[in-house]
């Protein structure tokens, strides 16, 4: 079973905006991103709000799979939204996936490639690569979770992933979604130019 959390907490200062918002083939990315996982083989999806819950909110789908972690701490960053959304995963999770909401062009068919992979290899951490560069989503085994508990919100999750790097597997795909992401306006219409999404 695989828990991903989706992280839309943050203030987006520098895109000016809720990136949640933004929009790509006439839908929200918030929107987008969830039918795209509902397609996928993820059992569950924790979906962390917090500076724009509010807006956010409205757009989630009512679906079993999807529930709603709001992050009272979303102040603190992005390492305190995947704790936050971390202390709710099913407890028959097996891995937990990472996927911030600014990673819009991520297919199902490669969240399931990497699930498969995931079962197949039992790393203690499988992290997607494109083109020599990894990006998201990781999947962190969940005896990994405390370690991941415990992790200083000033700390980014990239912490754990080089303290196991001898039981870490980079696993290409042929995607470029795993590494487009955006953080200002410029890059997200950088995307839709190239015409990837």
């Amino acid at each position: 079973m695989i828990s991903c959390l989706l992280l839309s907490a943050g203030f987006s200062a520098r895109f000016g905006s809720p990136k949640a918002l933004a929009r790509l083939h006439g839908q929200t990315i918030i929107e987008h991103v969830q039918k795209e996982l509902l397609q996928s083989n993820v059992d569950q999806i924790i979906v962390v709000l917090g500076a724009h819950m509010e807006q956010i909110k409205p757009l989630l789908l009512n679906h079993k799979k999807i529930k709603v972690v709001y992050n009272k701490d979303y102040n603190l960053g992005q390492t305190s939204s995947f704790k936050a959304g971390l202390r709710e995963i099913n407890k028959e999770a097996q891995g937990i996936m990472l996927l911030p909401i600014d990673y819009p062009l991520l297919r199902a068919k490669t969240i399931d490639l990497l699930i498969a992979r995931f079962a197949e290899k039992k790393s203690s951490i499988l992290v997607p690569v494109f083109n020599e560069k990894r990006g998201h989503p990781p999947i962190f085994a969940v005896s990994l979770k405390e370690e991941l508990l415990a992790l200083d919100d000033n700390k980014g999750i990239n912490t754990v992933i080089h303290k196991h790097e001898d039981d870490l597997e980079d696993f290409s795909v042929w995607d470029a979604g795993v590494i487009k992401t955006f953080n200002t306006q410029q890059e997200l219409e950088s995307i839709r130019v190239q015409g990837i999404i």
